[in-house]
């Protein structure tokens, strides 16, 4: 996802609010801003119920409307409203280059609070964190120079009183700032402190790579994906990787999709595998009930397209960087294919996010809004794999994929 990066009030102020040639810029009400993301938040977040239905951003630290006065201490009053409902799937559409990293997309540790510690639970493949030897089971105990319980204490939108909060915290800490490299302590399986600079993720470069990439093993074909699945041209790349002589298997690898997607691109690739229409997910707005008494919910369903290869076998991988979307995909192919699902639990984006834009300065708060279940009923954010993996991203001894050749031995094809 790009975001718009804010240096500074002026810039905000010539790029957004320009009235034309010869005239001045129109200051925006700040503070009615401010306001209107409490009241969205009131409105439309769909997991209220998380906070016994209330908003945890009014009067939570740093949410104060009156200290409001410009761009910058709108911007900060935004990012600690939406850090207080403790849920990485509501973002901001507008940042400064020191707004802390969006998590799972730029963040390679995921970090839980466990037995009053701050304990590393997985490590993303080919990352930073994992070239320098990081590994789940490590603890944190030290971020930016600062005790980890400080920093979460710190951090704005709090307080953070729960696990699952402090867990939240302490990733968006490591996330980090954008613009400045992370420092960490660490301690290792020993007890052993390993003093760690890490570059942040945004500065990382990436490597081109295709939408899909796709191998085969002994008739079995694996089609990863390359957090691609809210590219336009994914709909061809699909009907290319599933071309040609019909597999003996597929493995769908999805541990590499953090920044979601659309549900075009997962239904195209749903079609190919049924030969009649089915349901793949619930959804929900919770809005309208709690405006209305009346509930709304509905089903999505997947209709065939193309040729089919429906019957064949299909595992699929998913893990902590599979988010959003790639959940939801996880989800119905379990639903619509009868998949084998080989995961770690996932990122646990919550629901469908809408973009809601403010009337003043036109920024953009995507929120939560649908809810969004198995078709069996059960919350996607709950969904567990058939085979439940501590981390789908650890390596062998040898250097080898341990969660993918578990997705081979599924299919009955020997491990190298």
């Amino acid at each position: 996802m790009k975001l718009l990066s804010v240096q500074n009030a002026s810039l905000i102020l010539s790029g957004a609010f320009f009235l034309g040639a010869g005239a001045y810029a129109q200051t925006p009400d700040y503070r009615a801003d401010a306001e209107t993301v409490l009241d969205l938040i009131d409105r439309q977040y769909a997991y209220a119920h998380r906070f016994d239905g209330g908003n945890p951003a009014r009067g939570a630290q740093g949410v104060d409307v009156e200290s409001v006065t410009d761009a910058a201490s709108l911007l900060r009053f935004a990012e600690c409203a939406v850090n207080a409902l403790q849920d990485h799937h509501a973002i901001l559409g507008v940042s400064s280059p020191s707004s802390y990293g969006l998590t799972p997309s730029y963040n390679d540790l995921w970090v839980e609070f466990r037995d009053e510690a701050y304990v590393v639970t997985d490590v993303r493949a080919g990352s930073p964190a994992q070239t320098a030897g990081v590994t789940p089971g490590w603890r944190i105990s030290s971020v930016a120079g600062q005790p980890m319980q400080e920093a979460v204490a710190g951090l704005c939108g709090g307080p953070y009183e729960t696990g699952a909060g402090k867990g939240f915290a302490a990733r968006v800490l490591t996330a980090g700032p954008r613009d400045q490299e992370r420092v960490f302590v660490f301690s290792d399986f020993d007890g052993e402190e390993q003093a760690l600079t890490l570059p942040n993720l945004y500065q990382v470069e990436t490597e081109d790579r295709p939408l899909i990439s796709v191998t085969e093993r002994e008739g079995v074909r694996v089609l990863r994906f390359n957090d691609s699945l809210g590219n336009s041209d994914l709909i061809a790349a699909i009907d290319e990787a599933l071309s040609g002589p019909r597999p003996d298997g597929l493995i769908i690898d999805l541990r590499d999709t953090p920044g979601g997607g659309d549900t075009l691109y997962a239904r195209a690739l749903m079609g190919r595998l049924v030969d009649e229409t089915k349901p793949y997910q619930r959804h929900a707005l919770p809005q309208i009930e709690r405006d209305t008494g009346v509930a709304r919910q509905w089903v999505e369903e997947v209709l065939p397209r193309g040729d089919s290869l429906a019957g064949v076998p299909v595992v699929v991988l998913a893990g902590r960087w599979t988010g959003s979307m790639g959940e939801g995909l996880t989800m119905g192919l379990d639903a619509v294919a009868d998949a084998v699902t080989i995961a770690a639990p996932m990122a646990g984006l919550l629901g469908a996010i809408y973009d809601y834009d403010l009337p003043e300065t036109g920024w953009t708060v995507k929120l939560p809004t649908e809810t969004l279940y198995h078709v069996d009923g059960a919350p996607r954010e709950d969904y567990r794999g058939d085979i439940v993996l501590d981390s789908a991203d650890r390596l062998g001894p040898d250097g080898e994929d341990l969660a993918l050749e578990r997705a081979f031995e599924a299919l009955g094809v020997e491990s190298r």
